[in-house]
């Protein structure tokens, strides 16, 4: 039992285990169509597929890709609009940035890479050096030794416009506050300065301290649109992400974790970021079926090992101790 979690709260659970099933006749209707296949296999396949990365869809990631991609649809201008995409740590933030960015491929063409959407890691350094080398590497470019910043600048942005990018995505922006405040000055001046020249929109992604260094800059702040993706509550769409997770768990028993109840205990658990509820999630799963179960139950739960944020750091202090 994890020690950091209290007891599940008891539920409707259905507790057949996988000898009481009969598989061909196995009601599967709680789960969603692709996965019912995926089911009726032996427990070591489904726990792979559980594993397996998976895009788990709500309203607010919706509305952010809806944004994005009328971003990407603007007409050219001078000044471009742009946006901020601003959430706690592993709250689904660079998921939904990937989910975009594969629903815009790159595409070969017999000259030349297309890439309409260039996904970016911000460095931990802000030097513009850094900013660009990383840029460069991104794009796939081979780069030359001992380069100076101008011609590191003028070779990314010949590569952008080559390459016909529509969109620069910058991950974990809120590393610019890691620079010194002349850094940092120079590294915005840059963001204005990519803005202007290549008239494309610009996405930062990151942390709240990703909207405090754009907001130091007054110009840029009135250029990014913020869009936030809050810690997760016990309302309407929790519980249905909640039956969402579900649905997609090759499970033969439904999964009853919609209650207000369960909702509770597994924010609570799971300290309210997507990110850490669907590793609490995907561990129950797995637990249930090492167990012989075919549904996420209170007891599963309870067995489940996993800890939180909080509780791994303690953990983590303790053996430095």
């Amino acid at each position: 039992m994890n020690s950091d979690a209290r007891s599940a709260p008891e539920g409707d659970d259905d507790d057949r285990s996988d000898d009481d099933i009969d598989v061909d006749r196995a009601d599967l209707t709680h789960l969603r169509i692709s996965v019912r296949s995926i089911a009726i296999l032996p427990a070591a396949q489904r726990i792979k597929h559980i594993r397996a990365e998976r895009w788990i869809g709500y309203p607010r990631a919706q509305s952010v890709i809806e944004h994005l991609e009328t971003l990407l649809g603007w007409p050219d201008r001078q000044r471009m609009p742009n946006m901020l995409l601003i959430g706690p740590t592993n709250n689904g933030k660079s998921m939904i940035v990937e989910k975009f960015r594969r629903a815009h491929p790159t595409v070969s063409l017999s000259d030349r890479e297309q890439i309409p959407v260039l996904c970016m890691q911000m460095p931990p350094d802000p030097a513009p050096a850094r900013f660009y080398l990383a840029m460069l590497a991104a794009l796939g470019t081979p780069i030359r030794p001992r380069s100076r910043v101008h011609e590191l600048e003028q070779q990314a942005i010949t590569l952008l416009r080559a390459t016909g990018v529509r969109m620069l995505i910058i991950d974990e922006l809120h590393n610019v506050l890691a620079g010194r405040d002349n850094v940092r000055r120079e590294f915005l001046n840059l963001l204005r300065f990519m803005g202007n020249e290549l008239r494309i929109p610009l996405v930062g992604v990151g942390t709240r301290e990703a909207y405090l260094a754009i907001r130091s800059d007054a110009q840029l702040e009135n250029r990014f649109h913020p869009m936030t993706l809050p810690i997760w509550t016990n309302d309407t769409d929790t519980r249905s992400l909640l039956a969402s997770f579900t649905a997609s768990f090759p499970l033969r028993v439904p999964s009853h974790l919609t209650s207000a109840e369960m909702t509770d205990y597994l924010l609570t658990r799971c300290e309210g970021t997507i990110g850490e509820l669907a590793m609490l999630l995907t561990a129950a799963a797995v637990t249930a079926l090492e167990a012989g179960e075919e549904s996420i139950t209170s007891q599963v739960l309870t067995q489940t090992a996993y800890s939180g944020p909080t509780e791994r750091r303690r953990q983590f202090e303790r053996h430095l101790a």
